[in-house]
């Protein structure tokens, strides 16, 4: 379903200085971060390690449970979280997906900020150390029907600059990011969704 695997991720991005490890720099967001705003690239690699899919896109985010993440390339594509649901609207199909928003979230990387934060709950984490310049972090779902086996964060002066996510088809889904705004002022719109007249609309 192109690139909806990743249709919660937007809510997992930490924006700061570099710090100590990966771990406190997931932590320092945690803490710090209400809301964002920047640009993704997206590529997806099968488990021989070709890339297969390529997009890109903005997004925005509100703590918690408020996120609006659009894909602009190859095809246009709109995901918003208003806190209570999830709506995924297909453009050139004209279709629209939405959800629970507790249900949709379950062990996503989502997950790793919503509700209480209490992070632990839904991940086990691990400070992987400094590689290529950067601080990392591994998150591994608790829950079993997860479709993530694991989701690594690398921190660099930016804050997070990659998160790299492999699911349980064997594929690895690679964010790169850019400017990114921390705590910026949004309008209440970006997370305001009603589906556009005519189109289908699956889920609860």
């Amino acid at each position: 379903m192109r690139f909806r695997a990743l249709l919660l991720v937007a809510l997992m991005l930490p924006i700061g200085g570099a710090e100590a490890s990966g771990l406190d720099a997931l932590h320092n967001f945690i803490a710090a971060t209400a809301s964002a705003q920047g640009e993704f690239v997206q590529k997806v690699y099968d488990r021989k390690h070709k890339l297969t899919q390529e997009a890109s896109g903005t997004l925005a985010f509100q703590r918690p449970g408020r996120f609006r993440w659009t894909y602009a390339k190859p095809y246009p594509q709109l995901i918003v979280g208003d806190g209570a649901k999830v709506w995924v609207y297909d453009q050139d199909l004209n279709q629209v997906t939405v959800r629970r928003l507790d249900r949709a979230l379950g062990s996503t990387p989502a997950a790793l900020l919503a509700g209480d934060n209490e992070i632990e709950r839904a991940f086990k984490l691990s400070d992987l150390g400094e590689k290529d310049g950067l601080e990392w972090v591994e998150a591994q779902p608790r829950e079993k029907e997860s479709n993530f086996e694991s989701i690594r964060m690398g921190f660099g002066t930016a804050g997070l600059e990659i998160m790299e996510l492999a699911d349980s088809f064997g594929q690895t889904t690679v964010l790169r990011f850019t400017a990114m705004r921390r705590n910026p002022k949004l309008d209440a719109a970006l997370f305001s969704f009603v589906p556009p007249k005519g189109a289908d609309v699956i889920g609860d």
